[in-house]
């Protein structure tokens, strides 16, 4: 495999955006003596609209959907802000960028999202290419993003490594023709990933732990 350029999912890869916006679900649900399961949860998990969280609660619950929405949305977006991106991550680009390889984002949230947070954090300028949500037709698992961040860096699928954390975005990244590195977080590490999917548990490995795998070399 010739490696010009990394293509990194954004939630949960990145910045784990999805394990506290999952336990605030699951919070809410709790107080309405429900249950969130994460099995359901997984469903929805980098991609949009293949599970609907609202369906599981009370109606009057529904019927004030618009007041709850926002307060779980200010909860979620203060334990994201609190938090921090990945352990790793920051080096793990800066390596791949000292090594030649060029960076790009490929993400089933919209644009004004991912720049909010990797501006957040400092990473915006890593990435040459972002394609998101509002570029695209189909998102993940649909291989039309990861084609788009290809085509925006002028290179073939082959010759780019996907590194994702969900079951919808790797399968995505696999039907573009790509390699794929499966990094998971706590809400994903269950997902019934393939077993010839390349996969780590962190990225404490650094770059070579990384590229190891996704090159096939552990």
């Amino acid at each position: 495999m010739t490696l010009h350029a990394v293509i990194f999912d954004f939630d949960g890869t990145i910045l784990d955006t999805e394990t506290p916006e999952f336990q605030h679900w699951q919070a809410l649900y709790r107080q309405h003596d429900r249950e969130l399961h994460l099995h359901d949860w997984q469903r929805g998990i980098g991609t949009w609209d293949a599970f609907d969280p609202w369906a599981g609660l009370p109606a009057h619950v529904q019927a004030d959907r618009e007041t709850v929405h926002g307060q779980l949305k200010t909860a979620v977006h203060a334990a994201i802000e609190a938090g921090d991106i990945r352990p790793g991550v920051r080096a793990v680009l800066d390596d791949l960028r000292a090594r030649g390889l060029r960076l790009a984002l490929a993400t089933s949230s919209d644009r004004a999202w991912v720049t909010r947070w990797l501006s957040h954090h400092g990473l915006l300028e890593h990435f040459e290419v972002l394609a998101t949500r509002d570029d695209v037709a189909r998102v993940k698992p649909d291989p039309e993003l990861y084609l788009l961040a290809a085509r925006g860096l002028g290179l073939r699928p082959a010759d780019c490594l996907a590194v994702e954390d969900s079951l919808n975005g790797a399968t995505a990244a696999v039907a573009a023709g790509m390699r794929v590195v499966v990094v998971p977080n706590d809400v994903t590490r269950s997902q019934p990933f393939p077993p010839d999917w390349a996969r780590i548990e962190g990225y404490e490995g650094g770059v070579a732990g990384l590229l190891a795998a996704g090159l096939g070399e552990l």
